[in-house]
């Protein structure tokens, strides 16, 4: 899944894809690269963002979704059931949902829909985060949100940073094997994120290229049927790789 945000202010590439031109040939440069789907928002969810009206959230993505859905599959990053609705009938069949509560707007669309955790939302969510067990707490979220959605595609995403400390983030990733065995596609976005900074010595957002390759190629390598992210060619061949590995059929996406 390739990252594709439509924002003046996204944590990593805010404002490289504003002009709606720009941000379709960047879209079709991702599948070119071996993309499989293109995630378009228009809303920042970095940690501290403020929200946005869904007037303007539908002027930035809706001109991108339109002009790429002819060619690729299209995910639309939203909260807004408003925005949700008109992406997908502008052509998105996948609703990447931050909030895990509009499985209703894709159910009505007949589109798939990807449940992600989030504790709190993104203007607090870094905010002392805190789990009784993150693993169990979030798996046992995502399961309830999943049985309950009535739609026949549904991903799950633990939500790598959202509302999660560098600890909570480890710990999910040493054990996606607790999500994997719900028996739900796990999507793993871990791409640019501060706390790979963090453990790459104070990186910027710009050069934390090998460290998400390493983290996409392990949750990869531990059941994740999707990674999320900015830089596709070097995550493709890192999936490349594991194919070769464990075999065609491995099912990476």
């Amino acid at each position: 899944m390739g990252v594709l945000n439509v924002t003046p202010d996204s944590f990593s590439d805010g404002g490289l894809w504003l002009d709606a031109g720009g941000a379709v040939a960047h879209g079709l440069r991702m599948v070119e690269e071996g993309a499989h789907v293109i995630d378009v928002g228009g809303e920042s969810t970095r940690p501290g963002a403020d929200p946005v009206d869904a007037e303007e959230e539908l002027r930035r993505v809706l001109p991108v979704i339109e002009a790429l859905a002819p060619h690729t599959r299209v995910s639309i990053d939203t909260r807004k059931a408003e925005v949700a609705e008109a992406a997908l009938a502008a052509g998105a069949s996948l609703l990447n949902d931050v909030s895990a509560s509009l499985a209703p707007v894709a159910k009505a669309a007949g589109a798939g829909w990807v449940a992600m955790h989030m504790q709190g939302e993104p203007r607090t969510m870094q905010q002392d985060p805190t789990y009784d067990d993150v693993v169990a707490d979030v798996r046992a979220f995502l399961v309830e949100r999943a049985q309950s959605a009535g739609v026949d595609e549904v991903w799950i995403d633990p939500g790598i940073g959202f509302g999660k400390t560098m600890e909570h983030n480890l710990t999910l990733l040493s054990h996606l094997d607790a999500l994997v065995g719900t028996g739900y596609p796990v999507v793993v976005g871990t791409s640019r994120k501060s706390f790979l900074g963090r453990l790459t010595g104070g990186a910027p957002a710009a050069d934390r290229v090998e460290a998400s390759v390493a983290t996409a190629a392990w949750a990869m390598s531990r059941g994740a049927a999707m990674v999320r992210v900015h830089d596709v060619a070097p995550t493709v061949a890192a999936a490349r790789l594991l194919e070769g590995r464990s075999g065609p059929s491995s099912g990476v996406a």
